[in-house]
């Protein structure tokens, strides 16, 4: 669905979402983020969220993570306001890949990977070969079993970012949610992760990441949120979403917006400064 730049975004166009923004406002104390802000979050898609620094991407992903309480409005899990579901039952369904993770200190793969069977853990439902099982699967899935007893902390950037993924590849969740997976790492292994987390996609996750390259978001993403101060300025599939008018609207950028050569998806290019 495509939004002109100066136009407001249209409502939602499905209420059949598991995971949907309802007229939220997201701040920290007396400073708004986020204000009156619907959408949806389509089911078996990769939603990339882009937008300049500071408009409020990461805030809207730690609502959607249930890491920050709307101060007005709600986030609705399977029709459920989130914040009211218990934390165990939203971490069976919401796996989260922080920005920036850090791990305990001397930690192996297979020990940080374990931990994402926390939510399936009880006093009476101790680790079982159901979780030897979930965590085996997940080291396989993003090619990190070989480094199970490696230490965390001498992985290379790739590497590590698969570790946290398989983390929350381990919850068995249908929903995945990441906040600036590729940040610090070099271009190779960006498209590492990002193939990782479209594999991911193409097996029937539901797959929600923040990202600063819009080239990168066009090229992986299946379906675009573009946000500016704090508001929804565009949504749907890249080629739809990423203009010029778009681009020069919500980052301030004049450019041209060509096909990728690889992928038919838009490729942002700057212009050149009048010297």
């Amino acid at each position: 669905m495509t939004t002109a730049p100066s136009d407001p975004p249209p409502p939602p166009a499905s209420r059949s979402a598991r995971l949907r923004v309802d007229g939220v406002r997201l701040g920290y104390a007396d400073r708004v983020i986020v204000d009156a802000l619907t959408l949806d979050i389509p089911d078996g898609e990769f939603t990339v969220v882009v937008g300049p620094n500071a408009c409020g991407k990461s805030t809207l992903l730690r609502a959607l993570a249930r890491l920050l309480v709307p101060q007005a409005g709600a986030v609705l899990l399977d029709g459920e306001a989130l914040h009211r579901q218990p934390a165990k039952a939203v971490a069976r369904q919401l796996g989260l890949l922080p920005q920036s993770p850090t791990a305990p200190d001397a930690i192996t793969v297979a020990d940080l990977v374990g931990r994402g069977r926390y939510p399936h853990q009880s006093l009476l439902r101790q680790w079982s070969a159901a979780d030897e099982r979930a965590v085996r699967a997940a080291m396989e899935a993003t090619g990190v079993a070989s480094l199970a007893s490696a230490p965390v902390d001498e992985l290379s950037g790739g590497q590590r970012q698969r570790a946290w993924i398989a983390m929350a590849l381990a919850q068995e969740t249908p929903v995945l949610l990441l906040d600036e997976p590729t940040t610090y790492l070099d271009i190779a292994h960006q498209v590492e992760v990002l193939d990782l987390c479209a594999r991911l996609r193409r097996e029937g996750r539901t797959v929600v990441a923040v990202l600063h390259d819009l080239n990168l978001a066009c090229r992986y993403g299946t379906h675009l949120i573009a946000m500016s101060g704090g508001r929804l300025v565009a949504q749907g599939k890249p080629t739809d979403v990423v203009t010029a008018e778009l681009v020069e609207e919500v980052y301030g950028l004049a450019c041209r917006v060509v096909p990728d050569p690889e992928t038919g998806t838009p490729l942002v290019v700057p212009r050149a400064p009048v010297l």
